[in-house]
C-alpha cells in the first residue's frame, strides 16, 4: 500500500485546470524538509488533486502557506530529470504564510484579555496530601 503523509510549505499557488473531458485537477508544488541541522534537505513534490473539492480549496493553497497532505507517491520523467509526484487524497490547512506578518487581505483578530475566573468556582486548592 502506498500512503504518504507529510507537512510542508507551498512553493507556488495552486492552479485548477480541466481535462478535455471536463474533469478538474488542481496542482501545486510542496517543499518538505527532511533531516535537521547540517543534514537538512528540502524535497520538492509535484502535487495533483483530482475532483471538485480540490477546486474549492485551491484558493487557500497559496505560496508560503503550510499544508498537511496525504496521498500516493510516484515519479515522472521529463527532459532527463526525475520528479517526485504526489497524487493527493486529502489536504489539511495547517497554517498561514507567517503568523508575524498577516496578509492585508485577512482581518487580524483583536486581542482580548482573558476573563477573570468567577469567585467560588467550587474547586478546592487542597490536594489532600497526594504525592507527585
Amino acid at each position: 500500500m502506498n500512503v504518504f503523509n507529510c507537512i510542508g510549505r507551498v512553493g507556488k499557488d495552486a492552479v485548477e485546470r480541466f481535462t478535455q473531458g471536463g474533469k478538474p485537477v488542481t496542482g501545486w508544488s510542496l517543499a518538505v524538509d527532511n533531516g535537521f541541522g547540517d543534514n537538512k534537505q528540502t524535497i520538492w513534490l509535484d502535487c495533483s488533486w483530482w475532483g471538485e473539492r480540490a477546486g474549492k480549496v485551491a484558493q487557500y493553497i497559496t505560496k508560503g502557506s503550510q499544508l498537511g497532505v496525504t496521498g500516493e507517491l510516484g515519479t515522472r520523467e521529463h527532459d532527463g530529470k526525475t520528479y517526485i509526484t504526489l497524487n493527493v487524497r486529502d489536504v489539511t490547512l495547517v497554517g498561514g504564510k507567517s503568523e508575524a506578518a498577516p496578509s492585508s487581505s485577512r482581518q487580524t483578530a483583536q486581542r482580548r484579555e482573558p476573563a477573570p475566573a468567577p469567585a467560588g468556582d467550587g474547586f478546592s486548592d487542597d490536594l489532600g496530601g497526594i504525592p507527585f
